[in-house]
């Protein structure tokens, strides 16, 4: 439908994350999207001011922002079930592809040549996309930090393992926003201030 891409946005509030697990705060798309935003910024300055890079953090944020936005089509498939097998992995791309497609075309066709890079990769974003896929680990991290401060040890392993796949990314950013940001999530109010 065209014209039905905002609404459909919208309705990002409703996909919660995290479906398989026990959850003490429960966290929809929209939550997550504007964590990875701001991490994903975040990571650009960091590659700007330490390692000399020439990254656009604003696209960053708004790229991040719009990341999971597919899955106000296709829900939240969790990672266990996304990524069983070569297979199912590659079925779920053909997928989310096909909903990237369906919610550019919901915009005037005037529009659509600005918001296709924010869900197809354009020529020349390789690096911002780099960042996102950090961010989005790391906002995952976050997410496993904050359900054990709150008492809940089902995000222990997930939080292991998904530290061990930020680490992985081989990242200077993303390495230099754990070591010297990451700590901060596990403060409390009081300790933050």
């Amino acid at each position: 439908m065209d014209n039905g891409f905002f609404a459909m946005v919208s309705r990002m509030k409703y996909i919660n994350r995290w479906a398989l697990m026990r959850n003490e705060h429960s966290e929809n798309l929209c939550e997550h999207s504007f964590e990875v935003a701001v991490i994903a910024h975040a990571l650009a300055v960091i590659g700007n001011k330490r390692f000399g890079k020439k990254l656009n953090g604003e696209r960053a944020a708004l790229m991040g922002l719009y990341h999971d936005t597919p899955e106000t089509l296709t829900g939240d498939m969790p990672t266990p079930v996304k990524y069983y097998s070569e297979e199912v992995r590659l079925a779920y791309k053909t997928v989310e592809e096909n909903a990237c497609k369906s919610l550019v075309s919901m915009l005037p066709e005037d529009f659509r040549d600005e918001y296709e890079p924010m869900f197809m990769p354009a020529e020349g974003d390789d690096e911002i996309w780099k960042l996102i896929k950090a961010a989005d680990k790391i906002s995952a991290l976050i997410k496993c930090i904050e359900e054990k401060k709150a008492g809940n040890s089902e995000f222990v392993k997930a939080g292991e393992g998904i530290k061990e796949a930020v680490e992985k990314l081989d990242l200077p950013e993303a390495k230099v926003f754990v070591e010297e940001f990451l700590p901060a999530y596990e403060m409390t109010l009081d300790e933050l201030r």
